[in-house]
């Protein structure tokens, strides 16, 4: 009796350790995607943004305010899927130019359509224009801008999250983007009034901001951030804050 007592008690121990076992395996493994963290990317094969330095602190601040890590780098060999995974989002940091070969491209490329998520700040819309899949992930391609002046944003969603909290209409300062190229399946955010400020080319519905799903990922652009004061306006990083969470797949 004694002995049938200690085997089916073996048995149970068995299969609860198996359980376990996999449970803990399905923990590990799980989608790396989903993890608390970014990839800055700053790469300039182009004009280089003094503001680099200074988005780079803003991103690291709000990493630690928001609990999320935070990598940098402007090594383009970094863009290979093995190491991307690991990243809920990369974000573009001011990038200008060809900064990606083709074979990090491809790499890139896996990385949206295995649901991974794209933040462009202001000239990531300057960058990669022979490479029509990313210009279609960033939303546009800049072709010109006129001198930094003060401007009025319109907020087209005034319920999104990367926008909410925005006055509206919005004054500020920075450089505004034209645009050559736009994609037509933006979720636009804001737009800018051309009638505020002197430049302007590309009319009445001259988009700013904007979000989109892209081939299996998340794509948010925001044309602002060319200054320092840029990274240091709560309005504009709290913007850019709900653009990251949209991009790390933490909001609809």
């Amino acid at each position: 009796m004694k002995k049938a007592i200690a085997c089916q008690m073996k048995i149970v121990f068995t299969t609860f350790c198996s359980i376990l076992t996999t449970f803990c395996l399905m923990s590990c493994t799980t989608d790396p995607l989903a993890k608390d963290r970014v990839l800055v990317f700053s790469k300039t094969a182009g004009y280089h943004h003094k503001s680099i330095d200074a988005g780079i602190k803003a991103l690291k601040e709000m990493g630690v305010k928001y609990k999320f890590e935070v990598d940098t780098t402007t090594d383009s060999t970094k863009f290979v899927y093995s190491n991307l995974k690991q990243y809920a989002a990369v974000i573009f940091l001011n990038t200008t130019g060809d900064v990606l070969n083709d074979e990090q491209q491809k790499a890139f490329q896996q990385y949206i359509q295995a649901g991974g998520g794209f933040v462009g700040i202001h000239s990531a819309t300057d960058t990669e224009y022979d490479w029509p899949w990313y210009g279609n992930l960033v939303g546009a391609y800049f072709v010109k801008h006129p001198q930094i002046q003060e401007a009025v944003l319109v907020i087209n969603d005034s319920t999104n999250i990367a926008t909410k909290h925005l006055p509206r209409p919005w004054k500020r300062t920075d450089e505004w983007y034209n645009f050559k190229y736009v994609a037509t399946d933006l979720k636009v955010l804001i737009t800018i009034d051309e009638s505020s400020y002197t430049g302007g080319s590309n009319g009445a519905n001259h988009h700013m901001a904007w979000y989109h799903n892209y081939d299996g990922g998340r794509a948010f652009y925001t044309g602002l951030g060319h200054t320092d004061e840029s990274y240091a306006d709560p309005l504009f990083l709290q913007h850019l804050w709900g653009g990251i969470q949209y991009a790390m797949g933490k909001v609809k």
